[in-house]
């Protein structure tokens, strides 16, 4: 027996016009969500910048074909390329990912909704120096700031109750799609084609885990959200020539996303869209490691002090204790051999061990001249991960977003340190007023990275005031970034 299929085109997925409509029709009131905006695109950039320092990250900048200049195309900050959008847009997303030292969202997926600058930055761009070579007016800083909430948030609200990493997806698959509706909101798309260019990225084959986890974490984890952003841009254009969109892509029996790569099982919200990502969205002040062990590292500095006043080191360690949350021990709990910079960073022992040994974390401390140091293995096999209920608990709670880790010392003539606990890192809203100072400094170190002092003079006084920034032209923004 067969029963037929109809062949009746339904109208779009709820989630499809959800998205749409809140892009389109949003207004943007919260003055705190603005505000971290600001703040979340400086700190964005300098990421990036920082990224210009490290040749397994330049190697994949500029043009697709070597020597190819596009005019009127955007510009990539820190570097000389002049690209098409799609292409600047990768540029911009891998440098801003490289060093896994931007913000962070934590629920049932986790992301980095600041990854989603690649693509809007360079359209914005690009549409600029566009608008002035035809005589029109260029965008303004708030369009990209306001570009940058709306990404956050759908995002973010998508990673609240749907956990793609359990079902072997990255996450970068949410870049996608919340570049795809913002870059199609710039470059004008209407109610139709944003439903139809947000259906294209679900149709899309999506990006595995397989480059996050043992054995084959790899660089690719550094380009991914780059590639999925310029992917986003490449797929708003498509739908700006009025190519067909895929309506059930969601709920289609058999063939839509849902029953092929969800399990069946249909999206959960939590809330509407609006500001509450960006109001609550995680910086990466003080150290370029994977969020889940943010408040471990803080705690591991704490350590490293009390070591040295009461005259031991790590030699005389028999055991660390770890107690942390369900997520730090499914994604960073790692034993045996570390094989690059990209495995080190997501391994909590790693991250863990260093600031124990010298006392900091940087992005440099992955690298294998300090990975070789044979006190690091040692102590890291000292180490076990221990799951605090409660910890998973706080971790969830959408009034806390607790990231907490405690870590306890034994030593080899076993007495015993008390626990150091961190329940929120400097970079989460509860700590926002120690922060922001912070994050300030961190941004004036990567412009010092860069660029020459008169030139850090003039970024730095056009980008720290928020009403000057938000005034400015994009392309002006953008050409006070180039070497």
């Amino acid at each position: 027996m067969s029963s037929h299929i109809s062949n009746e085109r339904p109208q779009p997925d709820q989630v499809l016009t959800d998205i749409a409509d809140y892009v389109l029709n949003y207004e943007i009131k919260n003055e705190l969500a603005w505000k971290t905006a600001h703040y979340c695109l400086l700190d964005t950039l300098g990421c990036g910048l920082e990224a210009l320092t490290y040749p397994a990250c330049t190697k994949l900048l500029g043009p697709i074909v070597k020597g190819t200049i596009v005019p009127n195309g955007a510009k990539v900050p820190g570097t000389q390329f002049q690209l098409d959008p799609v292409q600047a847009a990768f540029n911009i997303g891998a440098i801003i990912r490289w060093l896994d030292f931007n913000d962070t969202w934590l629920a049932a997926e986790w992301g980095h909704p600041s990854d989603n600058l690649g693509g809007i930055l360079a359209t914005a761009d690009w549409l600029s120096r566009t608008n002035i070579a035809e005589g029109k007016a260029p965008l303004k800083m708030k369009q990209v700031l306001e570009g940058m909430i709306m990404a956050h948030e759908i995002q973010g609200c998508m990673a609240l109750e749907n956990s793609f990493n359990k079902v072997g997806l990255d996450h970068v698959l949410l870049v996608k799609l919340a570049s795809t509706a913002v870059v199609g909101k710039l470059i004008g798309l209407t109610r139709d084609e944003i439903i139809n260019a947000v259906s294209l990225a679900f149709v899309d084959g999506q990006s595995l885990r397989t480059y996050r986890h043992a054995p084959n974490t790899g660089s690719r984890k550094s380009w991914a959200a780059g590639d999925a952003t310029s992917r986003a841009v490449r797929l708003a254009l498509i739908a700006k020539t009025g190519e067909m969109g895929y309506p059930s892509v969601l709920t289609a029996p058999v063939w839509g996303f849902y029953d092929v790569s969800f399990k069946g099982n249909e999206f959960k919200f939590q809330r509407p869209y609006g500001s509450y990502v960006m109001e609550n969205v995680l910086f990466k002040i003080s150290f370029p490691a994977e969020f889940h062990s943010q408040t471990a590292v803080e705690a591991a500095m704490t350590l490293h002090g009390k070591l040295k006043e009461i005259g031991k080191t790590t030699d005389d360690i028999k055991k660390i204790t770890i107690r942390t949350h369900e997520a730090a021990i499914r994604i960073i709990d790692k034993k045996g051999p570390l094989n690059n910079p990209a495995d080190r960073d997501h391994c909590i022992q790693y991250m863990i061990a260093v600031p124990l040994i010298f006392g900091r974390l940087t992005a440099a401390d992955y690298e294998d001249e300090i990975a070789n140091d044979p006190r690091i293995d040692p102590l890291r096999d000292k180490m076990e991960c221990v799951e605090d209920p409660q910890f998973t608990v706080d971790y969830h709670d959408p009034e806390k977003r607790s990231i907490a880790n405690g870590l306890t010392i034994e030593f080899n003539d076993g007495s015993v340190l008390d626990e150091v606990t961190v329940e929120y890192p400097i970079g989460h809203k509860r700590r926002r007023e120690e922060g922001i100072p912070e994050l300030i400094r961190k941004f004036k170190i990567n412009l010092n990275r860069i660029f020459p002092e008169k030139q850090q003079h003039t970024i730095l006084d056009h980008s720290l005031d928020y009403d000057k920034l938000i005034n400015m032209n994009v392309n002006e923004f953008v050409d006070m970034m180039v070497i």
